[in-house]
């Protein structure tokens, strides 16, 4: 019997599904998925996977074809993400969604993808487990030894979508199994793990402590989006012109509904 099979099994209300993409970089806004891989985990313990190589339809570098593997040509014939998108979106319809550094860089590119395809996902109302956050708050290694120190022998594969996805799964079990007061529940490992106070994955909003929305960058740092459209209207249209991500857009316009809305109410200065 190996240490794996010793380890506990999560306690879901949902499915949770394990996903982890490998790019043709770290930029949401310009770089594409070339392998996503998916692995749903059943209330029952039961698992269901789904991985598939995808075309970007652009260049892969060379300096990223080191780290994962897949060069242009590995993908020549594989589907797009438009050809999957309804696919995927329905693999992860009613659940909950875990990954390894999937807050700053995962959950933003899928839903780049998702963007993309024009397939309407909304990742933000998603319960999200980060098994990163676990490990760096207890140990800071990295996936590979992570999977050695929890689990108990190092795995082949890393960099592969679904070896790592898998990896992942054992890794929350192996954390579960070590720390006592882990919660096994997917709404308290969400508020352990997720990232409260961001508004957009790319983090360029953020709550201040008065859970008012502020600009994150630039030189609008820390001052109140709705202060700022209001003394600079074209402000909005230069952040909609330009290469942020779909999803940085799409949360400043419902900002941007929001504050118009408000300032149409009887009364208001």
């Amino acid at each position: 019997m190996s240490k794996l099979d010793t380890l506990p099994q999560l306690r879901l209300e949902r499915p949770l599904v394990f996903f982890d993409l490998e790019t043709t970089g770290t930029d949401p806004a310009r770089d594409r998925i070339v392998e996503i891989a998916l692995v749903k985990v059943m209330p029952d313990g039961s698992k269901e996977t789904f991985s598939s190589r995808v075309n970007p339809q652009c260049h892969i570098p060379e300096s990223t074809t080191a780290v994962h593997g897949i060069s242009d040509a590995d993908v020549a014939e594989a589907p797009t993400f438009a050809d999957i998108a309804k696919r995927v979106a329905g693999f992860i319809e009613g659940c909950d969604l875990a990954g390894y550094n999937c807050n700053r860089f995962d959950m933003p590119m899928l839903s780049e993808e998702f963007y993309r395809a024009g397939v309407p996902v909304d990742l933000h109302s998603r319960k999200v487990v980060d098994v990163q956050v676990i490990y760096h708050k207890r140990e800071a290694r990295t996936l590979s030894a992570a999977h050695e120190f929890y689990c108990g022998y190092t795995f082949d594969g890393a960099h592969g979508a679904l070896a790592d996805t898998e990896a992942t799964y054992n890794v929350l079990r192996g954390q579960l199994a070590k720390y006592d007061d882990l919660p096994n529940d997917v709404d308290r490992l969400d508020e352990y793990t997720t990232q409260r106070r961001v508004v957009d994955f790319a983090g360029r909003f953020v709550y201040n402590d008065r859970d008012e929305v502020v600009f994150n960058f630039g030189k609008y740092k820390g001052r109140l989006v709705s202060d700022v459209l209001a003394k600079e209207p074209g402000y909005f249209g230069w952040m909609m012109n330009s290469d942020f991500p779909a999803d940085t857009k799409f949360q400043l316009q419902k900002i941007k509904k929001a504050i118009d809305l408000n300032s149409e109410k009887p009364g208001h200065a």
